[in-house]
């Protein structure tokens, strides 16, 4: 049994953070501290450290299983690829390659999420692939897109966010959802800074603020709106910044001036005073950032909500300038790279737009094929799974489970019931998983090696650790044996070094350039910032140098001892010279307040908004499978103000249900006064009964086809005063 230790990276949220492993006589890991990692130095959340729980073969799948009879029974490989082989290749060849569906998710490596975008569009030749973090971070990527030209989620370290002078937190219970981050807002606190906490609940993390602004649900656009129109009413924009560095202020300027105080007080419930005091603290400082987070990103209007905040900081002259600046703080543990590298619906790797001829003729000569023969983009997450069972015939799908994690989820449960071929690459049975008509046994974290990339940009390497169980294979396996099996017989390694390094070919020259990225260098630098341009085939090359090329803002090459030149020392900080735009100045967007796209009614009176608690992650696949967890959080609950709760006539632990358009949901009350009386709150990472996401509006941002799952109306009724109607739907 191997017995060093492993430094690596958790398998959970964008920190990323670093941990060491060592194996131990169950055929598990011990997770133990890495102080050396930067970003946490040494400490681990509760999901972190019982991590290796997951690997135990009495939680996780061993074997692969087929459907036989209505039930899920063992098979071999040879069985399984063969079924799905079978299934993909007839459905295709009966109905066309859009008959097949793909469907990925932002925690598989940036390996995996490339191989997976290679495979749907040149194996499949199909334009049907989308994946899980279209519901997580796509509204702030269009809308950083749109005004810088580039999206990273943060385009500064985190190391920034204690030196800066103030922090407005924008829809993020960071206490809880990345546990090791809330040290950068104590210590933004100790060295002086102000914390401004944007929330309709005063979560764990609100309650750290200097000051709490708990607007109503989806109002987040008319509260950064109504900020802008004060700095502007006041004075305080930033004139010679805006003047150089930026275009499109005027209209800005237009569309927010008509959004006067009194004006977003009726709207969002935020006093004006309170507005007041946050233009003041967030002017004060020199140097100020805001940050979002899924709270105004899963909104029907979410890109302009995020653009909206985008605003704020460009008219005060606070991005593109250090220890200042927006970012989004993104979720899923590779949420940044997975959405990087082909496996989102109109994307090719690097970043590269599906549409432009020159990105398809680069990413074509890399995977030598034709790009004629590469299909256009096709549908976002939801509208792929509300397709399924119609168009879309058979899905694979890997990392993700929408059974619990999509709008409107029992729609989206009928829908791949429906399907005539289901296929699912998990490590556990996930609710969805048990639908499928093959599930594949995959490799996990610690039994694999790969990259993910950060919240802070932050190429990471992530180390195996132990050997997989006997029966289990890789993603990387999976894909190559059912690319042969369909008659691609080169193109799929498996060793994900291999893959990685053909990623950097296709990434050559993207915004999102990798190409100066190796596995070398992320093991000796603790990470790699992209941008990190190279000279294509060189691994240690850069732009600018022989051969090299252009790239903007390229920077002189660091000289490595033992690499045999100057290697470009990747990019921690965007924008500090010019933006990604052709102009290099940064865009204003003009936007304005529209309401959500379901508003309370008589029938439905109250608002519902949805998110996560410390112990579970996401769908809660793994941390369900937890002991740990579970005893710190064992199932769902609706979270109500009291006033509401006595006009229920509901008690603290009594069941009541949460009703809308689309379902009905039950769990046990959680009375609070941290909650608007007009809102009430659930966490979505239960199925059955409790499922919060049974009740979620798909209404879809225009932009970035993002879910509504932040707002929609409901009803809450006492479960004793509806008997009879339990059943409904309402």
């Amino acid at each position: 049994m191997e017995t060093s230790v492993t430094p690596t990276h958790c398998p959970y949220c964008a920190l990323q953070c670093g941990m060491n492993l060592t194996p131990v006589p169950d055929g598990t890991v011990e997770v133990s501290e890495r102080a050396d990692f930067p970003v946490n130095r040494g400490a681990l959340c509760g999901k972190g450290r019982t991590a290796p729980a997951v690997l135990s073969s009495r939680v996780r799948l061993t074997t692969p299983l087929v459907r036989e009879g209505g039930a899920l029974v063992p098979a071999t490989w040879d069985e399984a690829l063969g079924r799905i082989a079978g299934a993909l290749s007839s459905i295709r060849s009966a109905h066309g390659p859009d008959a097949l569906g793909v469907f990925g998710g932002g925690g598989l490596t940036n390996e995996k999420a490339y191989t997976l975008g290679k495979f749907a569009r040149i194996v499949l030749g199909t334009s049907q692939i989308d994946y899980n973090g279209r519901f997580c971070m796509s509204s702030a990527a269009a809308a950083g897109v749109a005004a810088f030209g580039l999206d990273r989620g943060l385009p500064f370290p985190l190391e920034d966010i204690p030196k800066t002078g103030c922090v407005i937190l924008v829809g993020s219970n960071l206490a809880e959802t990345m546990p090791p981050a809330l040290r950068y807002l104590t210590e933004l606190k100790d060295n002086g800074g102000t914390l401004i906490v944007v929330d309709p609940r005063r979560t764990r993390t609100a309650e750290q603020a200097d000051l709490h602004l708990a607007p109503r649900p989806g109002t987040d656009l008319a509260l950064a709106l109504g900020l802008l129109h004060l700095v502007v009413a006041e004075g305080r924009t930033d004139e010679d910044y805006i003047r150089e560095r930026t275009a499109g202020w005027e209209d800005a300027r237009a569309a927010a001036m008509a959004h006067w105080p009194e004006y977003v007080e009726r709207i969002t419930g935020v006093p004006v005073p309170q507005l007041r005091e946050a233009v003041r603290l967030f002017c004060a400082p020199r140097a100020a950032m805001v940050l979002t987070a899924r709270g105004p990103e899963q909104q029907s209007k979410g890109t302009d909500t995020v653009g909206a905040w985008i605003n704020l900081c460009l008219a005060t002259g606070r991005a593109g300038r250090p220890l200042s600046g927006y970012g989004c703080l993104t979720g899923q543990g590779n949420g940044q790279g997975g959405r990087e590298h082909g496996q989102k619906a109109d994307q090719l790797p690097g970043y590269r737009k599906l549409t432009d001829p020159a990105a398809r003729r680069h990413v074509a000569e890399v995977w030598g094929v034709d790009p004629d023969t590469l299909p256009g983009p096709g549908r976002s997450a939801y509208e792929l799974l509300d397709a399924l069972g119609g168009d879309i015939r058979a899905l694979l799908l890997m990392g993700s489970n929408p059974v619990v994690s999509a709008p409107r989820a029992a729609h989206v449960e009928e829908r791949l019931r429906s399907l005539g071929f289901l296929a699912v690459c998990d490590v556990v049975l996930s609710e969805t998983a048990a639908l499928a008509d093959v599930v594949l046994p995959v490799t996990q974290w610690a039994e694999e090696s790969g990259t993910t990339t950060s919240l802070e940009g932050r190429v990471l390497l992530r180390r195996q650790a132990i050997t997989p169980p006997e029966g289990v294979r890789s993603d990387l396996e999976v894909l190559h044996e059912l690319a042969a099996r369909l008659g691609v017989e080169k193109g799929f390694p498996t060793d994900p070094e291999e893959v990685f390094g053909e990623l950097r070919r296709a990434t050559a020259g993207a915004p999102a350039d990798y190409s100066g990225i190796t596995y070398r260098r992320l093991a000796r630098e603790n990470g790699v910032f992209w941008p990190c341009p190279g000279r294509g085939e060189d691994p240690e090359g850069f732009p600018g140098r022989e051969g090299g090329g252009t790239y903007p803002g390229a920077v002189p090459g660091v000289a490595v001892e033992g690499d045999g030149g100057p290697v470009h020392p990747g990019t921690p900080r965007l924008f500090l010279d010019r933006f990604a735009t052709e102009d290099g100045r940064a865009r204003f967007v003009p936007v304005s307040h529209r309401g959500v796209a379901e508003e309370p009614d008589a029938e439905y009176p109250v608002l519902l908004t949805t998110g996560r608690v410390v112990a579970q992650y996401q769908s809660g696949a793994q941390t369900r499978r937890v002991d740990e967890l579970n005893a710190a959080a064992p199932g769902p609950f609706v979270e109500l103000h009291p006033r509401l709760a006595k006009r229920l006539g509901v008690a603290e632990g009594g069941a009541v249900a949460v009703v809308s358009r689309r379902g009905r949901a039950v769990a046990p009350a959680r009375i609070t006064s941290a909650i608007r009386p007009d809102t009430v709150f659930m966490p979505f990472h239960w199925p059955g009964e409790g499922r919060a996401n049974t009740l979620t509006n798909p209404a879809l941002d225009p932009t970035s086809r993002m879910p509504e799952f932040k707002a929609c109306a409901v009803r809450v009724e006492a479960v004793e005063a509806v008997g009879a109607a339990e059943g409904a739907a309402g």
